[in-house]
């Protein structure tokens, strides 16, 4: 079966386990299981993956542990299932790369719109953009190839970093409120979750700001939203 349609879940309730395995194979997803994070890890390595769904509370292992390693070496999205209640493993899972989190307990509708959501934004080259290139000073973006540069170096961003900064710099100086970004950056399914953004617009600042603690790209408007502030950019419209 293609790998765009492989899933690896990993939890340590077989429960979870066959309740997800069930629903996904039923929409002809092919799935993997794990019941520890040192199997996941050794599926990882020898398998490509469309997504992981990754428990976050595991023996052996732990789930954030997990998420830390593959990073490392891989965008692959990851979506993450915390216990109710447990905000501090939500934003600690975001902050180590995690594009999602479900909390359990959950339903397989919740399940489905957010795996559909994950793997939606994972495609953000399909639709082209109307403009090729755009140059910041130190920043260089090519839209087509969705690849980012500061100062020379290239830098690596995760399909949902490089859909956010997209949305901002394809539109330099135009606020977006917190909900227009969910939406437009993570889907209609999304509108609370303003944490997600804090989260991504401080993963930008810090791979692409001189001075992340004062940036001069990403900017609050603090209770609003964002915006990118650029001056002096250099643009090429797609022919």
């Amino acid at each position: 079966m293609l790998h765009d349609k492989h899933i690896l879940v990993v939890d340590d309730e077989p429960g979870i386990l066959d309740f997800i395995k069930k629903n996904l194979e039923m929409r002809s997803f092919q799935v993997s299981l794990a019941s520890n994070g040192l199997e996941a890890l050794d599926l990882f390595m020898r398998n490509t993956f469309a997504l992981i769904v990754l428990d976050v509370m595991m023996p052996v292992m732990d789930g954030l542990e997990v998420c830390r390693r593959i990073r490392q070496s891989s965008t692959v999205p990851i979506i993450v299932l915390t216990a109710l209640g447990e905000e501090s493993d939500k934003i600690t899972a975001l902050d180590l790369g995690a594009d999602d989190y479900l909390t359990k307990p959950f339903g397989v509708g919740e399940l489905l719109a957010r795996i559909r959501a994950v793997l939606r934004r994972n495609h953000w080259a399909d639709t082209p953009p109307s403009v090729k290139r755009l140059r910041l000073k130190e920043i260089e973006i090519d839209f087509e190839q969705q690849r980012v540069w500061r100062n020379g170096t290239l830098v690596k961003l995760s399909p949902t970093e490089f859909g956010l900064l997209q949305t901002l710099a394809l539109n330099p100086g135009k606020l977006f409120t917190h909900e227009a970004l969910l939406r437009r950056v993570w889907g209609p399914e999304y509108r609370k979750e303003h944490e997600y953004l804090r989260v991504y617009i401080g993963r930008l600042r810090r791979k692409l700001e001189a001075d992340p603690s004062h940036p001069r790209y990403f900017v609050t408007e603090p209770g609003v939203g964002y915006y990118l502030a650029c001056q002096d950019e250099e643009r090429r419209r797609a022919e």
